[in-house]
């Protein structure tokens, strides 16, 4: 049971590092279209803004990951290296094709898909299912709007002043804003392999004796130690570093062509969607949430300047998210459970 245990230890961080891979587009996408930063200086600057979140957030997405999803008490070490083994598929192929899919749904639909076809939908926690659902739809349009405000409201003060200026004033101001949403980014998506791998380790600490003394506490309760949080941390930002270039150039100048006042307004958008979610505990989509920003800024200079064509391709990726990974965990789980005859 223990060698199980750690291969899924493995694959969580594996998930881990392809989610900063994956979502460092959605980090640094508008400071590279923009030029302020060079592709390669931006995904450091990412990767040391996602570690920076383990010093200002808490652990509360963690939380509804590990306990608000599905019932932690049927959970065993082959669902949760099923759910793994389920979203490190659908990630990886869809940052090979260069789709900006949201990696946290890949997650969540990786952990249903094992739980529902052994235990069916009694052990699914319906409200926590159901709130992630409300926010698929309303993290991007949140920061669609807020980006589109922000951006009119900018342009507004901004009208009568030189655009080179202008342009060379934001070029610093999308250097803050570009940390601000990689905060965000950390302090969101960290935290959901965190709460996978202290529900594995919650559901074997009662029965095993190495994880009790040196990983996880039994007998508290559901809780995330520091080991964890600190590692997770570590690793999405290792991933940001390696960068997922095909997704960054799907998102940097895909949807829309953006100039330093426009990334401005995106990134600050899609950061303050970003926290506020984070810090109640709502596992959002930094791919959605940025997606939004982006379009609504767009829409300032005309709905026919976003590239409607590519945002129908990245909606579609996002709606096969959820059901992609469930189907193929629970597929994975149902042939683990053939092979090893598991209760």
């Amino acid at each position: 049971m223990l060698t199980i245990v750690i291969i899924a230890i493995v694959v969580a961080l594996l998930f881990d590092f392809l989610n900063g891979m994956n979502d460092a587009a959605n980090s640094i996408a508008t400071i590279v279209s923009t030029r302020v930063l060079s592709p390669t200086a931006a995904v450091l600057w990412a990767a040391f803004w996602n570690f920076a979140a383990f010093f200002i957030f808490g652990v509360h997405v963690a939380n509804t990951i590990g306990k608000g999803i599905v019932d932690p008490n049927v959970v065993n070490p082959y669902i949760i290296l099923s759910a793994l083994s389920g979203s490190v598929i659908w990630v990886y192929a869809c940052t090979k094709l260069g789709m900006p899919i949201s990696v946290s749904h890949a997650l969540i639909g990786g952990l249903i898909g094992p739980v529902w076809f052994t235990h069916g939908t009694s052990a699914l926690i319906g409200t926590g299912i159901l709130k992630i659902g409300i926010f698929i739809v309303l993290s991007p349009l949140i920061g669609s709007i807020l980006g589109f405000i922000m951006m009119a409201i900018t342009l507004f003060i901004h009208k009568n002043k030189h655009p080179l200026k202008v342009e060379k004033r934001f070029k610093v101001m999308q250097l803050f804003s570009s940390a601000i949403f990689s905060l965000g980014h950390g302090g969101n998506d960290a935290q959901k392999t965190m709460g996978i791998i202290a529900m594995l380790l919650f559901s074997v600490a009662g029965s095993n004796e190495f994880i009790a003394k040196y990983l996880y506490e039994p007998g508290v309760g559901f809780h995330v130690p520091l080991w964890i949080t600190i590692t997770c941390y570590s690793v999405i930002a290792l991933g940001t570093i390696t960068g997922g270039w095909k997704v960054i150039r799907t998102l940097g100048d895909g949807l829309a062509k953006l100039k330093p006042v426009q990334g401005f307004c995106a990134e600050t958008a899609g950061a303050l969607t970003l926290i506020g979610t984070a810090l109640t505990g709502i596992p959002v989509s930094t791919t959605h949430t940025i997606t939004g920003s982006i379009i609504g800024v767009g829409m300032t200079k005309g709905v026919a300047t976003v590239k409607w064509a590519t945002a129908k391709n990245i909606v579609g990726a996002w709606i096969f998210t959820i059901p992609a990974s469930l189907l193929i965990s629970g597929l994975i789980y149902v042939v683990i459970e053939a092979i090893l005859v598991l209760p």
